[in-house]
């Protein structure tokens, strides 16, 4: 129906708190996420942005720490 969901959808969706949602939208960590009326919009189909700050080790399936 909407090709939109507001930051309170998003947040529901990915398990995390509105307010980062929100943080997200404002550093434009969210590609398409708009600001109508003081309400954050972000397209439906959008992915969850990887957490900044942690990193993905770089080991390959097999090796040892």
């Amino acid at each position: 129906m909407f090709e939109y969901m507001t930051a309170q959808e998003a947040a529901e969706k990915w398990d995390v708190s509105i307010r980062w949602v929100q943080r997200l939208c404002k550093q434009k960590r969210i590609d398409g996420a708009l600001n109508v009326n003081r309400v954050w919009l972000i397209p439906i189909g959008t992915k969850k942005p990887m957490d900044a700050r942690f990193k993905a080790p770089n080991v390959q399936i097999g090796e040892k720490l």
